[in-house]
């Protein structure tokens, strides 16, 4: 899978569906990429990805927003779609949150800048926008890149540290899955291998460790690959997190919904991202949420006890950016049709051609999605 972050270039956007949300053309901040086949859309307020979908289905995986969890101020951003975490994944400590340090970091909640909008004379339409983050000292620009012909797009995103004093980190993506996308047919897929439960013991004792797609949440086993309205895990909340085999360079996380016949997918280097951590969200009973979160660490704690920590099966939990360095990671994001009756994803590789994305189906079907990654060339996209 060698060079696989040389060949992507794609994003999507235009309706929002559920959680009672919905995305207008008109709304101010949004930026739209298009190609014949596929949309995504981006707001400056925030950074959030809040669509991607395939033109003939207009079903948006990524229409999750954060209203009913936390209070939406008028004219502020707020948490919704595929969102950055950074500085940090999770809360801060007492101290830095008496001094406005946000939950999930500042990047989510800060108002961007479109530094480069995509135009219609693009032969692979992109954008770039940037942000600075006052308290963190950190600044960071991403590049999207939208397929000419498929619903695949590479993200590049670099961070950069603005102070003169180097500084530990975190950097998690964040994107989340709603109804009508969500349901109690969605099937989560990923390479993942070992994990622990946020809500049990941290780290897990010797030999209690749990392996993908199988979790003990509260006191229950869980198949995380379904979620559904009809069971209880005895919780409302809950965070599950895993690392990949040392030997595997590229993590991914598949979301697909059968009745829709969609599926959503994220494909990234482990060395970027070496964890993938799965949130869950019931409401009143029902399924209302899922985050497919992937990034810099696996404990969604302040940064005493990352530290103290140091590592969980041996991956670390905060990373480090020297003062005035900066660090470019890339993923990819895509949505596909899928055929029916689709049991989920086996495996998942780019070719060795660096042309397209391979899809295995699971048993009983087997069946093989081919996906064009129809990208420029590695020297066109800088």
């Amino acid at each position: 899978m060698k060079r696989w972050c040389q060949v992507l270039r794609s994003l999507v956007g235009l309706l929002v569906v559920g959680c009672g949300f919905a995305l207008s053309a008109a709304e101010p901040g949004l930026v739209t990429l298009n190609n014949p086949q596929s949309v995504l859309s981006v707001t400056t307020a925030g950074g959030g990805i809040v669509e991607i979908r395939l033109k003939r289905n207009a079903v948006n995986p990524l229409n999750w927003t954060i209203h009913g969890l936390e209070p939406v101020e008028a004219g502020k951003p707020y948490l919704r779609g595929h969102f950055l975490c950074l500085d940090r994944w999770g809360a801060p400590s007492e101290a830095e949150a008496k001094r406005g340090v946000p939950f999930h970091g500042e990047a989510p909640r800060i108002n961007g800048k479109l530094s480069r909008p995509p135009k219609t004379a693009d032969k692979h339409q992109w954008l770039t926008m940037e942000c600075r983050l006052p308290l963190a000292g950190l600044s960071v620009v991403r590049k999207i890149t939208l397929a000419r012909s498929s619903g695949v797009a590479l993200v590049s995103e670099t961070v950069t540290n603005d102070r003169k004093l180097g500084r530990i980190y975190n950097m998690v993506q964040h994107p989340s899955i709603a109804a009508p996308f969500l349901d109690d047919s969605t099937l989560v897929d990923s390479n993942a291998t070992l994990g622990f439960s946020q809500e049990g013991d941290v780290p897990p004792g010797a030999g209690k460790a749990s392996r993908w797609p199988q979790m003990v949440i509260g006191k229950q086993q869980v198949d995380l690959r379904r979620f559904r309205s009809t069971q209880s895990d005895g919780t409302i909340h809950d965070v599950s997190s895993f690392v990949f085999d040392s030997k595997t360079r590229n993590g991914w996380v598949t979301a697909a919904n059968p009745k829709a016949k969609l599926l959503l997918g994220y494909i990234w280097d482990t060395g970027h991202y070496p964890w993938l951590n799965i949130w869950r969200h019931r409401e009143d009973g029902r399924v209302k949420s899922r985050g497919l979160e992937f990034g810099t660490t696996g404990l969604h704690q302040p940064y005493s006890t990352l530290v103290a920590q140091g590592k969980i099966f041996d991956r670390p939990l905060y990373t480090f950016i020297d003062a005035g360095q900066s660090t470019t990671r890339e993923y990819m994001v895509f949505v596909t049709e899928l055929p029916t009756n689709y049991a989920g994803v086996q495996r998942l590789l780019v070719d060795d051609n660096n042309d397209e994305l391979v899809l295995w189906e699971r048993a009983p079907g087997k069946r093989r999605i081919r996906l064009p990654i129809d990208l420029p060339p590695a020297s066109a996209r800088r």
